[in-house]
């Protein structure tokens, strides 16, 4: 874990989701200052996405038909993933998540659609929520390093959780996960 200034996310916004069986679709929005340029290279590159992604990629995301490996944090495992959509800057879709950019007042309009586990999606509104204050503070030339995975389930992901689950209308998975609790 690196050092870095005390970070506190702010409150649950601007998220909903699609209801559909027992994957929900995560829909989160986040106004970037930055242009889509910009925000684009940041959800294509592989270095880029290092810094505050949840995830590690061996190669750009940004060309339609690309094979690139994902490594989730915590995951260690690879997951072979096939660039379905790539229309820059505005459009990126590859396996359960797509990424919207549209320019908005002088940055962008960053909107996330991601199919997740009905019973985990508060977990994923707060995950990308704390992704989403990285990746800003990155682009602004104010890098705090990425928080994802087993150190971004602190307190603050607790009450993030909580948070996005009164918005959405369901209850947070009980803390700590099964898993956790047998260690």
């Amino acid at each position: 874990m690196m050092d870095r200034e005390p970070y506190t996310p702010g409150p649950a916004s601007a998220a909903q989701v699609r209801k559909d069986g027992e994957k929900w679709t995560l829909i989160l929005v986040r106004q970037l200052r930055h242009p889509p340029e910009k925000v684009w290279e940041a959800l294509t590159d592989p270095a880029h996405l290092r810094e505050w992604a949840p995830f590690v990629a061996d190669g750009s995301l940004g060309t339609v038909g690309a094979t690139v490996n994902l490594t989730w944090v915590g995951t260690g495992k690879p997951l072979e993933t096939t660039v379905k959509r790539a229309e820059a800057p505005t459009l990126l879709e590859y396996n359960d998540i797509r990424w919207e950019l549209e320019a908005s007042g002088g940055g962008t309009r960053l909107t996330l659609w991601h199919s997740i586990d009905r019973r985990f999606i508060t977990w994923g509104a707060a995950g990308w929520h704390i992704c989403f204050d990285v990746l800003e503070r990155l682009l602004a030339g104010e890098p705090i390093g990425r928080i994802a995975g087993a150190e971004a389930m602190n307190s603050e992901w607790q009450r993030l959780t909580v948070e996005y689950g009164k918005q959405f209308g369901v209850e947070a998975p009980k803390w700590p996960p099964k898993a956790a609790q047998k260690s």
